[in-house]
């Protein structure tokens, strides 16, 4: 399995995250996730689709494997290649990543990857992008297991590990040493927020809603994001998680994005419609477009601002 992902023509590549799916037992709220998910991406027409984590909630799926095969069908059925990170519910009551792992790989149009076995997760991985003339390497696409629950006394959601900010910095050094020695223009994907969001929020203007009472991410800050900045690739970052927050901002030069929930049997706040993040790329230029994609089949750009001073 290799990424064949490409520019078009015009120099644009288009990306839909989905985010918290939660399938259950093919209910009709998971019916409604299906349309909805089908929906956008007739609408939107992308060129790849990302999917942040929580596909399932295995604790809550009578047959959590059957569950996981059913939503990957999905995917398949939208006819676009897609891949996929692991949120803190996919894996539960002895689920195992492995399986889930297996069963993704055998998805005619799934790219993701198990990566590298000697590092936390699984799940870590890089898709280049070619240029739309053939160019070697226009672009990357980092993704990341974040983890489920932390074991240890700091308790709470996990955190991307140090080995993997490691290996992030190693791929990211052996992508520029190709390029010339220029950062590859580069966005990430993983599940859990970074500690910076709640920065971004209380701290920075920002556009979009934070309503959920927490923000999801981890106690401990193991450093991802400073290594992003010393690295100088990433423009943005792109979690799932919290189905009450939407934001994004920019932090020191790069854009913080929570992703919009799809999936109807995951919890909802009032006023936030289940969507998708769409993410436009421009080849050549650093930074993206994004917007919202929504239930109704309208398109929230998120121009509102929400100020320091709001928080």
């Amino acid at each position: 399995m290799g990424s064949t992902l490409r520019f078009r023509d015009d120099g644009t590549f288009t990306i839909v995250q989905i985010t918290d799916t939660h399938w259950l037992n093919g209910d009709e709220n998971d019916l409604r996730t299906r349309e909805l998910v089908l929906r956008i991406l007739q609408e939107e027409a992308p060129d790849f689709v990302v999917v942040t984590g929580d596909t399932i909630e295995a604790n809550k799926c009578e047959q959590p494997y059957e569950s996981f095969r059913r939503i990957v069908s999905v995917l398949d059925e939208g006819g676009i290649p897609w891949a996929s990170v692991f949120g803190n519910h996919d894996a539960e009551n002895g689920v195992t990543k492995e399986r889930l792992m297996e069963m993704l790989r055998q998805s005619p149009l799934c790219l993701t990857e198990a990566g590298p076995e000697d590092i936390s997760g699984s799940g870590n991985y890089t898709l280049p992008l070619s240029g739309s003339e053939g160019e070697a390497i226009a672009a990357n696409l980092y993704f990341l297991d974040s983890g489920n629950k932390s074991e240890t006394a700091a308790k709470g959601y996990n955190w991307l590990r140090h080995d993997q900010i490691g290996w992030y910095r190693e791929q990211s050094r052996a992508f520029a040493e190709a390029n010339g020695g220029v950062p590859v223009h580069s966005l990430a994907f993983f599940h859990i927020p970074l500690p910076e969001y709640a920065e971004l929020w209380t701290r920075r203007t920002c556009f979009g809603r934070h309503l959920d009472p927490a923000f999801g991410c981890a106690k401990v800050n193991s450093g991802f994001f400073a290594s992003v900045l010393e690295m100088g690739d990433i423009s943005g970052i792109f979690v799932g998680h919290c189905h009450g927050n939407d934001f994004q901002g920019d932090l020191y030069g790069v854009r913080l994005c929570h992703g919009r929930p799809a999936g109807y049997n995951g919890y909802s706040r009032e006023g936030l419609l289940r969507g998708a993040r769409v993410i436009r790329l421009k080849q050549g230029e650093r930074g993206f477009e994004t917007w919202i994609r929504q239930e109704d089949g309208t398109v929230d750009r998120q121009l509102e601002p929400h100020t320091p001073e709001q928080a």
